[in-house]
């Protein structure tokens, strides 16, 4: 018999997203070429299709599946407290980058580094609130 696909596991491959993204922008943002930077780049692309379609089934088989209502909840009021981190964050990089204290490329970065420290936040707070039983 399979184990149940938990809403907790779909929260926590958000981070395999925000890993994801920030490859991919590194990719499109680095201004110089070495050799291997084909190997990294097909390896990240290889592991992306393989992830997504893996993920895909996972999340048809957890469609299926009886959803845990407090869980749910729990995942909601996550969001709201990361929408507010998020826009908080935000605020403080356009801030930065409009007085000249960050440049453009250091603004992008400090953006994939939010939404993966974001990514990482969501997922502790709701494993902490949904242990919790809040």
């Amino acid at each position: 018999m399979r184990a149940k696909v938990t809403l907790k596991e779909l929260v926590g491959t958000r981070i395999v997203y925000a890993l994801l993204l920030g490859c991919y922008y590194w990719m499109w943002a680095r201004r110089d070429w070495h050799s291997y930077y084909e190997t990294i780049q097909n390896t990240v692309v290889v592991f992306t299709v393989v992830f997504f379609l893996l993920q895909a089934a996972r999340i048809r088989r957890y469609s299926r599946e009886e959803k845990d209502e407090l869980a749910i909840q729990n995942l909601r009021r996550t969001d709201a407290i990361a929408l507010k981190l998020m826009t908080a964050a935000i605020v403080f990089i356009a801030f930065a980058c409009a007085v000249g204290a960050i440049s453009a490329p250091a603004a992008g970065y400090a953006l994939m580094a939010t939404i993966l420290a974001l990514a990482v936040i969501r997922f502790l707070i709701f494993c902490v609130m949904d242990s919790r039983g809040v």
